[in-house]
């Protein structure tokens, strides 16, 4: 079965449609990278995935969004089971005005979680897996706000992490990086889709060469393609693909 699965799904704004009858399957354990120019619908349908678009007043919505087989717009979904389930990292890094030790706890906190054993537990391993313990274990009381870019990027990750997601949304999560950070956030892509199913939406075609399994192309709305990230920059079948992989446009 599918991880994720979104069939015929077209999405409005208003009387404007902006995406348009896109149907894609997304393999357990995989990154996918979403591509296209600017305003093509990616970020808006990687949204869906976790109902973040909900919270715009002229969004409708139809079609199918499966995560392991249960609709996720169905009315008796708890929202917020479900972004449990599907976290999201951001463009720009946010965390909160906390500690690096409450960032990353957050969620469990809302969750009513009190044990101190369990905590620092979830803090170690979370801050293990987005590669920045090291950085960061003698600084734990220290503001997140004082960290550098690269570092905040890697705290929101290990705090997606903390409340146990099986699927991370990421959109364009190294734009605002330096190179350094950015080569260490897709090393972390990487690392973590043997535990977790990601999506990326992404500007950047050699991020998306290098962290994918597999790409989609996205233009006007429409999803144009979607096949193995070799196929599609080495040999894709559709020749808008192709002249958006030479630079012929986007």
């Amino acid at each position: 079965m599918n991880k994720l699965e979104a069939r015929n799904v077209n999405v409005f704004y208003g009387p404007n449609q902006v995406i348009k009858d896109v149907s894609i399957s997304i393999k357990k354990n995989t990154v996918t990278a979403f591509i296209g120019p600017s305003g093509c619908g990616k970020s808006t349908f990687l949204r869906l995935f976790n109902r973040m678009n909900d919270y715009i007043d002229i969004f409708k919505m139809e079609g199918r969004i499966e995560i392991d087989g249960s609709d996720i717009y169905d009315k008796q979904i708890r929202v917020e089971e479900l972004r449990k389930q599907i976290g999201m990292v951001f463009q720009k890094p946010n965390p909160f005005p906390k500690t690096i030790y409450e960032n990353v706890i957050y969620g469990l906190r809302i969750q009513g979680i009190k044990d101190k054993k369990i905590l620092d537990e979830v803090v170690e391993k979370s801050l293990k897996q987005a590669a920045l313990w090291e950085e960061v274990k003698d600084k734990l009381k220290n503001s997140a706000l004082a960290l550098s870019g690269g570092q905040q990027q890697r705290l929101c990750i290990a705090r997606t992490l903390a409340v146990a997601p099986t699927v991370i949304l990421m959109d364009e999560p190294a734009s605002a990086l330096d190179p350094i950070s950015s080569a260490k956030v897709e090393e972390l892509i990487y690392e973590l889709k043997s535990q977790y199913t990601i999506v990326i939406v992404t500007h950047n075609m050699q991020q998306a060469g290098r962290v994918s399994d597999t790409t989609a192309f996205f233009y006007m709305g429409e999803l144009v393609e979607h096949d193995s990230t070799k196929m599609i920059f080495t040999n894709p079948k559709n020749e808008r693909t192709q002249n958006y992989i030479t630079g012929r446009f986007g």
